[in-house]
Parts: C-alpha cells; sequence; structure tokens
C-alpha cells in the first residue's frame, strides 16, 4: 500500500519540473481565449476600417465597370487594368490584415507567455499509436472539448437567434432603403450582431483559462519518488557532498597548519586545546589567531609548534577563552588584550633570553581572563543552581 501511494500524482509540480516543461514546448494554451480575442478585435478591426473600405472598394468597383472600347478587345490592357485594381484592394485590406495578424498571433501569449522551441515539431513515434489515439479519444480532455463544443454551438447559437429576432424588421426595411443607406444600415446590423455572438464566447473564455490552468498543473504533478529524486539531482548525494565536506575541512586544516611555524605563541589548555597566536607591530591593530583546534587537531597544533620551535605557553581559561570568542584570521577581542600582552611580553622576552642570555623571564601565571568569557566558568555557574535546588 506504501508503494502504491507512492507512485500517486499527489505533489504539486516543482518550479524545475514546470521549467523543463516549458524547455519542452508544454505551456498552458486557451484556444477559446485565443478565438474570442481574434473575434473581437477582427470585428472591432473592420469596423474603424468600415469608413475608408467601402468608400475605396466602391471606388474601385465603379474603376472596374468602367472601361475604354480599346480595353474590350484588348486583353493585355484589360488584364493590366485588373491587375492595378486588385493591387489597390490589397492596399486596402493591409491595415485590417496587419491587426488581424498581430492579434494571431498575440491572442494565444496572453497565457502561457512567448515560447519559441523546435521540440514539438519532432515527430513521434507513439502519436501514431492506434491505443494512444483510443485513449485520448475517451480522455478527460477530449470530454471537455466536447463540452465546450456543444456550449459553443448553443450559446452563439441562441443568441444569434435572438439578435436575428430582434433585428427581423430592420432587415425586412432594407430592401425599400436606397442603395446608399441600405449598404450603410446593414453593415451596422451585421457588425453588431457579429460583435454581440464574438461577446458571447467571453463567458466560454472565461471558464476555460481556469480549467486550462489546472489541467495543466494536474498533468505535471508528481509523485514523492519524483520530488526526492529531483531534491538529489538539485542538492546532490548526500554521500557525495559528505566527502567533499570532509575533502574542504582537511584542506581547511592543511592551510591552518601551514600558519602555526609563523605563529609567535601557542596557547594550551594543556591538551584539549590550542591556540595559535601572532602579532606584527606597525601591520595589525591587534594580535589574531592564525590556528585553533581541540583533541587531534590541538595535539597536531602542538607538534608543528614544537617542530618550528614556536613558544608553547599552558594557560587553560585563556586558550579556553581565546577558542570559543574569536575566529581564525580574526583579532582577539578586547576583553583579552591586557592577558595576551602579558603572554606575548612573556615570549620576546624569552626569544631575548635565548639569544643573549642572562635572566630567564617567569612564566606568566594568574592572568586576567574576565570570568564571562571562560566556558568551564560558565557552566560551572550554571551547575551550582540546579544543584541547590
Amino acid at each position: 500500500m506504501a508503494e502504491d501511494s507512492d507512485l500517486e500524482r499527489t505533489e504539486q509540480p516543482t518550479s524545475k519540473r514546470i521549467e523543463r516543461a516549458r524547455e519542452d514546448g508544454d505551456v498552458p494554451r486557451s484556444r477559446e481565449m485565443a478565438t474570442c480575442v481574434l473575434l473581437l478585435v477582427g470585428g472591432s478591426t473592420i469596423w474603424m476600417f468600415t469608413g475608408p473600405l467601402v468608400t475605396s472598394l466602391n471606388r474601385i468597383l465603379v474603376s472596374v465597370l468602367t472601361f475604354e472600347r480599346e480595353q474590350a478587345y484588348d486583353p493585355a490592357l484589360l488584364f493590366a487594368s485588373l491587375s492595378g485594381h486588385f493591387i489597390e484592394i490589397a492596399q486596402s485590406l493591409i491595415p485590417i490584415a496587419f491587426l488581424m495578424l498581430l492579434a494571431a498571433v498575440a491572442s494565444p501569449l496572453i497565457l502561457g507567455g512567448w515560447l519559441f522551441n523546435t521540440k514539438g515539431l519532432m515527430p513521434k513515434i507513439s502519436r501514431l499509436s492506434p491505443i494512444s489515439g483510443v485513449a485520448r479519444m475517451f480522455s478527460l480532455n477530449s470530454l471537455v472539448d466536447l463540452g465546450k463544443a456543444i456550449a459553443k454551438t448553443l450559446l452563439v447559437g441562441t443568441i444569434a437567434w435572438m439578435v436575428m429576432r430582434s433585428h427581423i424588421e430592420a432587415v425586412l426595411g432594407l430592401g425599400v432603403e436606397s442603395l446608399k443607406t441600405s449598404t450603410s444600415h446593414a453593415a451596422q446590423l451585421l457588425w453588431s450582431s457579429f460583435i454581440t455572438m464574438a461577446c458571447a464566447l467571453i463567458f466560454i473564455a472565461i471558464l476555460d483559462v481556469p480549467y486550462q490552468i489546472w489541467s495543466y498543473t494536474r498533468k505535471l504533478k508528481m509523485t514523492r519518488q519524483d520530488v526526492k529524486q529531483e531534491n538529489k539531482e538539485s542538492e546532490g548525494d548526500p554521500h557525495i557532498k559528505g566527502k567533499i565536506r570532509a575533502m574542504q575541512r582537511a584542506m581547511a586544516r592543511r592551510r591552518m597548519m601551514s600558519n602555526v611555524p609563523t605563529a609567535d605563541v601557542v596557547v594550551t589548555n594543556p591538551t584539549h586545546y590550542a591556540v595559535a597566536l601572532k602579532y606584527t607591530e606597525g601591520r595589525m591593530g591587534a594580535p589574531q589567531v592564525v590556528a585553533k583546534g581541540t583533541g587531534a587537531v590541538a595535539a597536531r597544533i602542538r607538534e608543528v609548534a614544537l617542530e618550528n620551535k614556536v613558544a608553547l605557553l599552558e594557560a587553560p581559561p585563556l586558550a579556553r577563552a581565546l577558542h570559543f570568542h574569536t575566529e581564525i584570521g580574526e583579532e582577539i577581542p578586547e576583553s583579552l588584550y591586557t592577558a595576551v600582552a602579558e603572554v606575548l611580553a612573556y615570549v620576546f622576552q624569552l626569544r631575548a633570553y635565548n639569544k643573549q642570555g642572562g635572566v630567564r623571564p617567569g612564566t606568566p601565571e594568574n592572568l586576567n581572563v574576565p570570568k564571562e568569557l571562560d566556558p568551564l566558568y560558565k557552566n560551572n555557574a550554571a551547575e551550582q543552581p540546579r544543584a541547590a535546588s
């Protein structure tokens, strides 16, 4: 049962899934909305250019029916005259054709946006399968398309009947009007009837757009296994990521160890913590931590320090405070200036003693380390109220 539930497409499509579908040319489209917009734009365009178009066509018609006697007996002259008239007709229709072409291209882009992809042009053998064809015939989309076709037929047919019934007297009256008046009146009747029926398709488009979005999202839904696989592909295999992080830590540790020989002193706990400090007068505002670590890393820091004759100093509170409150490459906190200054003074005096002899400096003790910076003191202070309770 668990396996069956995992195979169900219950998860919403991820952004990567949607982007992959878009790359394949699969985006939501609404043919009903495109058809509605195209018809409305076409009807409005024809109405806008009715006056100039009728005037131009009337002039061309008069010119076509009026010709010289020579043209009647010379087919070449008659053909040349007709060719010129055809060019005039085409020029008169150019604005309408341009706006119709613009509407035909832009209307499908309202839902789904612009997409140019050649994958949809590639032939697919699966489309030739009779079984797949029968399945598509009885699919939910086919039933919805059938329902929309029936609804459009009923809706547009009903509205067309109502429009014709309301204008029947005006249509019958065209026969008693003059040619110019009846032509203008007929154009108005046709345009108003056309726009009324085209507006009826807005209702179908309003219902079709949400359905297309829902159908598109439903088609791209994913199983839980798909989501897990996509996350694994996006984020990478956890085992490989763990190995990469381990390699990065090892590289960072090697870089840190290479800084230990340049340190002035290594402050130890003495076994749990080790912090290497460096100070260059004139270049640094305060001493910096060049390396730090605990456990095995701390032991390695001490070994590298001994190999390179870097001074070691056991100061457990200071080592703990430096480790917990300073990162590698950062300057020490101001509250530790006094304690670190005593340590560095001891180190510089010890160097002078090793070179020149004299009186060996004493190891600094009771360094001034604020108790709030020592994690051991804070833990003990937190445990005492529990013991008292």
